[in-house]
């Protein structure tokens, strides 16, 4: 077995602040990467990989492909024990999207678990009486904000499908550690922390985090006695009765019963609550398809469309610390986020674009754009063919940074590439069954029109938001080269897309590049990761014109390299996951 642990990312406690700031800190600055370890060397292997966000739900995945599991069976085991000892990030009371390769057909599937909006939601959801939009962390924390989870669904699914080892072995591992306690480490503490104020509101919550009102503190033996009694629950019953049995009640009237921001969810909700096979998104980028999800996720799209932008420009040439390349990949970045504000939703509720938004002439009619030895000035959505009618306003919808990812490829060599959230750090704050419920629906915009157009990320029954999340998969000739995603909020696709090119254009092993210091620019400003060479950047990119603001960017990346040499696997030293092959 080879192996490789991660220096974790120290978070720090802010004080002096009021409680609702202190709310708002839990996501906006939660947690602070001190450095980025150079010394950790990529992990190779000849037959398995697993590259996960937390050692415990590793070494799950590892157990299950020793026995030769799949790496679906793998993904299972790794998600159940991610819920139990990252729950600030995933879990069973959130939703996910998976990308999958299969060796056998050479195809990719991609499977959408998005949380849905209650049928009983209307478009002004996140509106105060007067029309105006709530203050985001008002409508985050309480039950307004739950959206009908999917996570368990899709976990069901992946084992209908591709599921080779018994369903309830998988979630072993997860339900004895949940009974037996496991070890509280520095970043889950540090997280809850800085969410100490937030946590408070409801009591189960509290009780769980705040044990004798003190937040858990590292080292701590954390058991959860209710999270390993809803395995059992899956391992006797499977996950039915968190559609239609008991544990749908408690979610719903936990999230209906929170008196200071009810929600709308009822028992039909989950009772129609579907995982849907979507069409991978697929762009060309230096002689590989880099495929990834669909809306409603944008991250496919939009981490298609920057790399298709950049297609004409030889970054390796210009190299990985010429301020040059950071201007291409800045407004590359740009004018594909113009499209993901103006277009990107769900497809069953709004017309899409999604073959325009890539349609050679177009990519080439942005792409020249970029032509110039400036930042642009301005950046505007395009107007991409329709495969039919649709007119939009821009809409500007918060997605913050408090998701999972994780990259597995079994020995007969499939992959799957699943990022999986709550959203925001501790989701909407309430627990229910053991576990953390999602504050999904904030990923709406809050507003409904702009300049007399309708948005298309607007709040619909029934409707899924808009997501950054990226699990993507390179191939090369029809065969997978690489499997990586990240956590993130919309930086997520920044992440990939950065990491991407490192790998292909600059050379760099996988574990190489997701060490690669971070530049991000979305929507103008040019975030530069703090304590990185990317501080280098920002002289040079003021005098291209952009604004930049030196902050922590702390990604979650996590990757598998495949060669004629076999695996090569990477984890983000910014974060605790590790890589585990044989």
């Amino acid at each position: 077995m080879i192996r490789h642990a991660i220096t974790l990312s120290i978070v720090l406690p802010l004080a002096g602040t009021s409680a609702l700031a202190q709310m708002a800190a839990d996501s906006v600055a939660p947690e602070i990467a001190t450095g980025i370890s150079e010394g950790v060397s990529p992990v190779t292997s000849q037959n398995w990989m697993v590259a996960v966000a937390h050692p415990l739900a590793a070494e799950a995945a590892a157990h299950v492909l020793r026995r030769g599991g799949s790496a679906s069976d793998a993904a299972i085991a790794a998600q159940a024990m991610l819920g139990l000892v990252e729950p600030q990030s995933s879990g069973l009371g959130g939703g996910a999207f998976l990308v999958r390769y299969d060796d056998e057909t050479g195809t990719v599937t991609t499977l959408d678990a998005r949380e849905t909006a209650p049928l009983a939601a209307t478009p002004t959801l996140f509106q105060t009486a007067a029309g105006d939009p709530l203050a985001f962390f008002t409508a985050v924390i309480g039950g307004r904000s739950v959206g009908t989870p999917g996570t368990p669904a899709l976990m069901a699914e992946m084992h209908q499908r591709w599921g080779k080892a018994d369903f309830a072995s998988l979630l072993e591992p997860a339900r004895k550690t949940a009974e037996a306690g496991f070890t509280v480490s520095p970043r889950m503490a540090k997280s809850v922390a800085n969410a100490a104020v937030s946590l408070r509101a409801h009591p189960a919550t509290a009780a769980y985090f705040l044990p004798g009102g003190k937040p858990l503190a590292v080292g701590t033996t954390l058991k959860n006695p209710a999270y390993a009694a809803t395995l059992a629950r899956f391992q006797k019953d499977g996950v039915s009765p968190f559609y239609t049995g008991d544990l749908a009640r408690n979610i719903v009237d936990t999230v209906r019963g929170f008196a200071l921001n009810p929600g709308l969810l009822t028992m039909a909700d989950f009772t129609n609550y579907r995982v849907k096979e979507r069409a991978p998104v697929c762009a060309p980028y230096r002689g590989h398809e880099v495929c990834g999800m669909g809306p409603p996720s944008s991250g496919g799209l939009t981490v298609g469309q920057i790399l298709a932008l950049l297609e004409p420009y030889d970054l390796k040439a210009l190299g990985q610390d010429n301020p040059e390349s950071w201007r291409l990949i800045g407004d590359a970045s740009r004018l594909a986020f113009a499209d993901r504000g103006r277009y990107m939703a769900d497809p069953d509720f709004v017309p899409q674009p999604t073959k325009g938004l890539l349609e050679p002439d177009y990519v080439k009619t942005r792409s020249s754009l970029l032509n110039g030895d400036k930042a642009l000035e301005t950046v505007t959505a395009g107007e991409p063919a329709w495969d039919h009618a649709g007119l939009f306003g821009d809409g500007l919808s918060l997605d913050l940074p408090a998701t999972t990812h994780f990259s597995i490829r079994d020995s007969e060599g499939n992959i799957v590439s699943i990022t999986s959230t709550i959203e925001n750090g501790f989701g909407s704050r309430l627990m229910a069954n053991g576990y953390l419920l999602n504050n999904e629906l904030t990923d709406f915009s809050f507003r409904t029109h702009r300049d007399g157009r309708p948005i298309a990320n607007r709040v619909e029954p029934g409707k899924r938001p808009r997501s950054s999340m990226a699990p993507t998969i390179v191939l090369k000739d029809g065969k997978p080269v690489l499997a990586i995603g990240s956590p993130g909020g919309s930086r997520i696709i920044g992440y990939v897309a950065k990491t991407i090119i490192a790998h292909l254009d600059w050379g760099m092993d996988i574990q190489t590049a997701i060490n690669f210091p971070h530049a991000v620019n979305r929507f103008g400003t040019y975030d530069l990761e703090a304590g990185t060479g990317a501080e280098q950047l920002q002289q040079p990119l003021e005098a291209l014109g952009y604004k930049v603001n030196i902050r922590n960017l702390n990604s979650g990346l996590h990757a598998i390299a495949i060669g004629e040499n076999g695996l090569t696997g990477g984890a983000d030293p910014r974060r605790e996951g590790i890589v585990i092959g044989e």
